[in-house]
């Protein structure tokens, strides 16, 4: 069985790459190229065959490098084929060690974690091991207005004050070199568990856990920290299992019935879909739906969720509401959240989150509006201007990096959002920023050197995202820093951007049947795509806008087949007007992703537009 059209590919220039349907430039200024690459087409031909799958599954996961031999793990993605040795780990048995002497002293721990969703998931995760253990918890997480990303010299000296011998960082505290050197000098005992890219310097700690330490070579830099907890548990619980702690009166902590936060933070924390994250996502999943976690089923509830969660879910439903509390509330809200067995109290929270989800989405939205004039105006000035750095103090803290996310989208090159302190320190005007960059742009790595060039007060984080501190007076000279580093690459990528797509469809193929086979190749994400799929040459019979940016519409096939569609974040756009000028007039390319939606108690499937194009503006070249 196959739903796939045959279409035609444009053949390229020489060291061009064809363009599927002769899209050369679409309404987003996409060239549309097939995902999977002609030299594929053999494998995916020999994974359907060899594995008696659908010749559509079988492109599809050719194209996402699915090999042969690896294709029955890819579909059952487990724990047993995927999960490694902790101890594969550096300083993994030193960081175990210390924690089993924690449990069986009973000595008090304190968790320093980050305020976003792998932050509040990684010390729900630790606070959750430790109390079916007795020991006593406190979790700190620190406010992102005041107090900034990372352990602080005040938030380490409070909990060293209230008694902490043994502090555990988790999403956090690999580049804290200063601040973690002199916790150790005043005799608490500091165990890092992070996943943020490091310099060659350290701090000096009893154990720093960090697959992507520059010495450790387990593989597992993929992982976010939730997933790196999660394996620093496994192995502690190993350690005390070899010391004899469990027995009649100490149960083992059954550790798979946490992977329902494990597998939330993978997702929002948009880590790629590969190896052990697979695994952490497909059996989390199947974990939540049995509603467990007591905050969790509070935020489902109180999201309106009345489905089993999907990857989607906890990327766009539960993944912001507990991130807005970081944003605009208080920061320490998800982790009581995932950590509570309170019903009341998970109840009551989840509640305030999804209040303040709605907030967020209202102060985000004027933002950006102001955002992408700005950037509209630079543009205009400077076409080829390799990075947008755009600022306001009027602008909060806490959705800025949800604006430079929403910038890169749509220029297609990397963005910096700064909120600027309108109160100086020390006659210094500062601000905040956040950074989103484009593939195969390391803005991460850009920061660390601003920061070692004595452009910024404090700054790291990803190849894709980053955050900063610095002071007005040396925007200017950041803004050439960035320029240098980037020496134009940002503006050929964009030039060259394109839109992977998986084939043609006709609404008529579209049916349960066909979602269920997709969905055997997932959960999808970073690093494993979601199928996009182009509906060639269809009317636009319907078209309206919803809400406050989107727009809704029906497509139809000249067989007169229809399916249902939308554009989020389309009004007002290059995309959202194709669609609503071509209402009821000549047929236009479509690009997208299915998505089966239950909500309110229906069930249908809709595409999720991400693109379109006129067929009749097409010019190669």
């Amino acid at each position: 069985m196959t739903a796939l059209r045959k279409v035609r590919a444009v053949p390229a220039a020489e060291g061009d790459e064809a363009a599927f349907l002769g899209v050369v430039r679409s309404a987003r200024g996409y060239r549309w190229r097939e995902t999977l690459e002609p030299q594929r087409a053999n494998e995916a031909l020999a994974i359907s065959q060899q594995h008696g799958l659908p010749e559509l599954l079988g492109r599809v996961l050719a194209a996402r490098g699915v090999g042969l031999d690896e294709v029955p793990v890819f579909l059952d993605p487990t724990l047993r084929a995927l999960m490694p040795d902790p101890s594969s780990l550096t300083d993994m048995d030193k960081a175990a060690t210390r924690l089993a002497d924690a449990v069986l002293r009973r000595e008090p721990v304190a968790i320093f974690g980050d305020y976003d969703v792998d932050g509040a998931a990684s010390s729900a995760l630790m606070a959750r091991f430790l109390a079916h253990h007795d020991v006593p918890v406190r979790i700190y997480i620190p406010d992102r207005l005041t107090e900034g990303y990372g352990p602080n010299a005040a938030a380490i000296d409070q909990l060293i004050g209230e008694g902490a011998k043994l502090i555990v960082t988790v999403d956090c505290g690999t580049t804290s070199v200063d601040v973690l050197d002199g916790a150790r000098a005043r005799g608490a005992d500091v165990l890092v568990v992070d996943h943020h890219q490091a310099d060659e310097r350290l701090p000096s700690v009893h154990a720093l856990v960090n697959p992507n330490r520059l010495d450790d070579i387990s593989g597992q830099g993929h992982l976010c920290a939730a997933g790196v907890v999660f394996l620093v548990l496994v192995a502690t619980a190993r350690a005390l299992r070899q010391r004899g702690h469990y027995g009649a009166s100490v149960s083992e902590p059954q550790l798979i019935g946490e992977l329902d936060l494990v597998a939330l933070a993978t997702v929002a924390d948009v880590v790629p879909l590969k190896g052990l994250n697979r695994a952490y996502v497909t059996k989390g999943l199947q974990v939540m739906r049995a509603r467990d976690n007591v905050g969790l089923r509070a935020l489902q509830d109180a999201a309106g969720l009345g489905e089993a969660p999907s990857a989607y879910h906890l990327g766009f439903i539960l993944g912001p509401r507990i991130n807005a509390g970081g944003r605009i509330g208080d920061a320490g809200l998800g982790a009581r959240l995932l950590s509570t067995e309170d019903a009341g109290e998970a109840a009551r929270i989840a509640a305030l989150l999804d209040r303040l989800n709605k907030e967020r989405k209202e102060i985000e939205q004027a933002a950006l509006e102001e955002a992408t004039a700005m950037a509209d105006r630079m543009l205009e000035a400077t076409p080829g201007l390799g990075i947008l750095i755009v600022g306001s103090p009027e602008w909060h803290r806490g959705v800025v990096g949800l604006i430079a996310s929403r910038l890169t989208e749509r220029f297609k090159r990397p963005s910096c959002v700064i909120s600027w302190d309108e109160a100086a320190t020390n006659g210094a005007v500062t601000g905040t920023g956040s950074l989103r960059s484009v593939a195969g742009i390391d803005i991460g790595g850009a920061v660390r050197r601003a920061v070692a060039a004595g452009l910024l007060l404090k700054g790291g984080g990803h190849a894709m995202a980053a955050g900063l501190t610095v002071q007005r007076t040396q925007l200017d000279a950041l803004s050439a820093f960035f320029a240098t580093e980037l020496a134009g690459s940002a503006a050929r990528l964009a030039a060259r951007a394109s839109l992977a797509v998986d084939g043609a469809l006709v609404p008529s193929a579209v049916n349960d049947a066909l979602v269920d086979l997709l969905e055997r190749a997932g959960p999808y994400g970073q690093g494993n795509p979601q199928p996009r799929f182009v509906f060639p040459a269809h009317r636009v019979k319907f078209a309206k806008p919803v809400g406050t940016s989107h727009i809704r519409c029906v497509l139809e096939a000249g067989d007169g087949s229809r399916l249902d569609a939308v554009a989020f974040r389309a009004a007002g756009q290059p995309l959202g007007e194709l669609l609503m000028a071509s209402t009821g007039g000549l047929p236009v390319h479509v690009a997208g992703q299915l998505r089966r939606d239950t909500w309110g108690g229906r069930n249908r499937i809709e595409l999720q537009i991400e693109d379109a194009a006129d067929p009749r503006a097409q010019q190669d070249g």
